[in-house]
């Protein structure tokens, strides 16, 4: 049976030193947008924007059309593979978050503009199904090197991610890759299967903060009470905790300049749905997530990217 969209992906719990037990593979973690690459095989129904590509996003929204590049790099893919990985935009010679999350919340119209302006770039980092089989119930070790074997020929913009089996190696990327924004490592058992909707990997990051970009506010645009915003590896807007009134003012003032788009609602901690206005997403957040009985997202400073 055919893997089709929308599917669960596999999660990661955050630990705070390296695991270094036998039978562990180490990859890097990109922080960009979490993406599954769904190639139809030739006798399924093609998908209208993506000519026999489906691109979606963790949450299971599609987003074909906010990445044509990428979309027609994966036609040449063998039909019947799904992929899962990250999507990255590199400006400088390092990964620009908020790039890849304009080009990811992109209409149709402006897509190809910024796709010619800023290419995406789609790190892999496992092989969901290839040849129409579904390969989530085998082994690390096996999805792997059918990744590599599918990649082999393909080249940029689809890559699969570095991966090494040496704690050693590993501890050296988790050092010297922040240089080129690479933040932190996944770690996975050689032994596991894909787990989807579960959190069986293990992400170790240098900082307990994150960038996550601006996308909406509630309350009023001069004065916000909160911000609504995207996080890395994932595309569901979140509404931060309430800001602080200095904070309010110093967001009013960023937002000053950014006309409003369409209303919207996004979850807040303790109290469900609530309504938002969207702003276009050229402004980023340093925050920090805790936990108590939900995850709270609270904004620390502002980072004007424009």
């Amino acid at each position: 049976m055919r893997l089709r969209p929308p599917l669960k992906v596999a999660l990661a719990e955050t630990v705070d030193a390296l695991p270094r037990e036998p039978g562990l593979a180490y990859e890097p973690k990109f922080d960009g947008h979490r993406m599954v690459v769904f190639r139809e095989g030739r006798g399924d129904r093609e998908d209208r924007e993506g000519g026999g590509v489906v691109l979606q996003a963790r949450s299971g929204r599609i987003v074909t059309a906010a990445f044509p590049d990428l979309a027609a790099a994966a036609r040449e893919l063998p039909d019947g593979t799904v992929l899962d990985g990250e999507v990255v935009v590199w400006r400088d010679g390092r990964i620009d978050f908020a790039a890849v999350q304009g080009r990811a919340f992109a209409t149709p119209g402006r897509a190809p503009a910024l796709a010619r302006r800023l290419p995406a770039s789609y790190a892999a980092f496992d092989v969901l199904a290839a040849d129409g089989a579904d390969l989530r119930p085998l082994r690390y070790t096996a999805r792997r090197e059918r990744l590599v074997e599918l990649l082999a020929g393909l080249g940029p913009p689809i890559q699969a991610v570095p991966m090494t089996t040496d704690p050693e190696v590993a501890a050296a990327w988790y050092e010297t890759l922040p240089a080129i924004g690479v933040e932190g490592l996944v770690v996975k058992r050689l032994d596991q299967p894909y787990k989807a909707g579960r959190r069986a990997w293990r992400k170790l990051r240098h900082t307990d903060t994150w960038d996550a970009v601006v996308v909406g506010f509630t309350g009023a645009q001069e004065r916000p009470a909160s911000l609504v915003l995207v996080l890395p590896d994932d595309d569901t807007p979140v509404v931060s905790s309430p800001l602080p009134a200095a904070l309010r003012a110093r967001a009013g003032a960023a937002l000053r300049d950014l006309a409003p788009g369409e209303p919207g609602t996004a979850m807040a901690v303790g109290i469900g749905e609530v309504p938002y206005r969207s702003v276009p997403p050229r402004l980023m957040a340093e925050v920090e997530t805790g936990t108590t009985r939900h995850t709270v997202t609270t904004v620390l400073r502002l980072k004007d990217t424009s």
